[in-house]
């Protein structure tokens, strides 16, 4: 914790004040980029020659560089592990949509931690770790929140977003919008210790970008393909590469801010990715992409400046990863705390700074499902008891388990011994509910629902869906809430109808409290978003604009029930799609 003087003592010697003052100021001030669905490939500093990222190639000279940086399969576990400093299999967080993606309510992040400290606290872009307070990122410690907090999002152009839990419509390409938010706050707080968290949602798709960084690559046959070539779809690869080179340029962007304020040598800035690739791209020969819990997976780029401390062109050759990094920057920072929880991460501030002579490894766990592959210093353990030295055959083609059956067994003895600490926080059922009350305004959206008598979601991604083909009466949406404080609730859905539909009555009920509105006006607009698409955007569903229609008020008590939409009348063909129920608290 940081030390304050006795308000006596400043009485006494008020030169202490001064003193005091300046030593908070010398605080690192820390920017964190995150990229979404970058693979360790996807850059030209690792080598790959199908696409130019001088600007961050320029912040891994200027700083560290890990050769071997572990994060999870997926998004939303990396997210946790970052932000808690702990294998994610720990914290709740089992999976990344239909509330699987939730951080635990007693889980403390390093915003939090950094915040207590006196640091301003920001993030504009992919939260992933829960929506509703009190997992929203405004209630994890982030003074100001600017982006979706869903895994993912059916068009980047001006897209509707969150705002301090407020609807608000994007202004341009949102890795750009993302970027102009973060130095606008870096700009701010420029005289004060920040901490500005920016999470990308790209190269996740839909694989949408700008045509001033697509046209490069409209028809390129890029020269390295993945190890598996007949995999490779070269339309995402094209596309990944024009995003990726986007993404370059907006941390030229950031990094040139810091500059321009003089606030580079005390800002600690750190990228990295979030999983591997989201295809099958050129990514060093190694194994496995985005969803496996092998090296092409897991491992990705991480850099890290901070030219008051870390000299350029280090190369950090010890395994790392994102549960490392909340005890590396308080550590960085100079701030003791008594952790919430134990972590597994451990700072690697020694490795940065150049004192590794006592560092000790230590292994480092993938989980996936009832999955879990272990690695160490030199070594990978697959989920499937296959063994491979990674300093020599990273593709892991050759299975030497026949050969170091003692190696093996230790190896294990670390996997069964973590299944064994999260029985209950992994692989149990997650029963929880979806919180209302704990702020003013609770949105309840689609992803988070369940449709009935016919109703389902516009893609089988639930992330940004919303419910459709409600053709009868059996029809219902419900949605398993608890409600945290008593209350006056204004049920307000967000809705399109067409014409031949209006007049249908909309009913909201909850703890056995209902209201009900009828439909009186029109809103029949097309859906949109693979116009954009540079590639078939799979199974991500495409958008629309909603309008909001209050169905009434709801007194409500605490407790947990089943809000569920009815419509009690249909005189058309069918009744609404929605998008979400907000319950907003009078």
């Amino acid at each position: 914790m940081l030390r304050l003087f006795p308000i006596a003592l400043l009485a006494i010697f008020p030169c202490l004040l001064s003193s005091a003052t300046a030593a908070e100021k010398q605080l690192p001030n820390i920017v964190m980029i995150l990229t979404d669905d970058q693979g360790w490939g996807d850059l030209s500093i690792q080598g790959n020659t199908n696409l130019s990222t001088p600007n961050i190639d320029q912040l891994a000279n200027d700083g560290a560089r890990f050769d071997w940086f572990y994060v999870c399969h997926l998004c939303a576990p990396t997210r946790a592990e970052m932000l808690t400093g702990r294998f994610y299999a720990r914290t709740g967080v089992r999976g990344v949509s239909t509330g699987q993606e939730r951080l635990n309510l007693d889980e403390k992040t390093l915003a939090q931690y950094l915040k207590e400290a006196g640091y301003a606290t920001a993030a504009f872009g992919k939260w992933h770790n829960g929506m509703q307070f009190p997992y929203h990122p405004n209630a994890r410690g982030f003074d100001e929140y600017y982006g979706f907090c869903s895994g993912h999002w059916g068009h980047y152009f001006s897209p509707e977003l969150d705002h301090n839990n407020t609807l608000v419509r994007g202004d341009g390409y949102v890795t750009d919008d993302f970027t102009n938010k973060a130095m606008q706050f870096i700009e701010k707080n420029k005289d004060n210790p920040f901490f500005c968290y920016v999470p990308y949602c790209t190269p996740h798709s839909p694989m949408q970008v700008p045509d001033q960084f697509y046209d490069k690559f409209a028809d390129a046959d890029p020269a390295m393909k993945n190890r598996d070539p007949e995999k490779e779809q070269l339309g995402m690869t094209r596309a990944a590469l024009a995003m990726c080179e986007n993404i370059d340029w907006n941390v030229g962007r950031i990094l040139k801010k810091l500059d321009e304020l003089n606030l580079a040598e005390n800002t600690i800035v750190i990228y990295f990715s979030d999983n591997g690739p989201n295809s099958f791209r050129w990514n060093g020969n190694m194994k496995g992409r985005k969803g496996s819990i092998d090296e092409g997976g897991t491992r990705v780029p991480c850099f890290v400046r901070w030219p008051a401390q870390i000299k350029p062109n280090t190369r950090i050759g010890k395994t790392a990863g994102a549960v490392d990094l909340l005890p590396t920057l308080l550590d960085c920072a100079g701030i003791e705390v008594e952790y919430a929880k134990p972590i597994d991460g451990r700072s690697v501030k020694p490795l940065l700074t150049g004192n590794w002579e006592r560092w000790q490894d230590r292994p480092i766990i993938a989980v996936r499902n009832k999955e879990i592959s272990v690695r160490t210093q030199t070594s990978r353990l697959d989920s499937k008891g296959h063994l491979y030295n990674i300093l020599k055959d990273v593709g892991q083609r050759e299975d030497i388990s026949g050969t170091n059956p003692t190696m093996v067994k230790r190896m294990q003895a670390v996997a069964d011994k973590f299944r064994s600490e999260v029985q209950e926080s992994y692989f149990a059922k997650d029963d929880r509910p979806f919180t209302v009350g704990y702020t003013k305004n609770t949105p309840l959206p689609a992803r988070d629902g369940n449709g009935h008598g016919g109703i389902e979601r516009s893609a089988r991604a639930p992330n940004c869906s919303y419910f459709t083909n409600w053709k009868t009466t059996d029809g219902r949406v419900t949605w398993d809430v608890e409600v945290g404080e008593p209350g006056e609730y204004e049920a307000v859905v967000y809705y399109t109808c067409p014409k031949e539909n209006v007049g249908v009555e909309i009913q909201a009920e909850l703890l056995g409290q209902k209201t009900s509105a009828t439909v009186t006006e029109v809103h029949n607009p097309e859906s949109y978003g693979p116009e954009h698409d540079r590639f078939d955007r799979g199974s991500e569903s495409p958008v629309k604009d909603f309008k909001p229609l209050s169905l009434g008020t709801l007194k409500l008590e605490k407790g947990r029930g089943t809000l569920t939409l009815s419509a009690l009348k249909i005189p058309g063909e069918g009744a609404i799609e929605v998008r979400y129920v907000w319950l907003n608290r009078k």
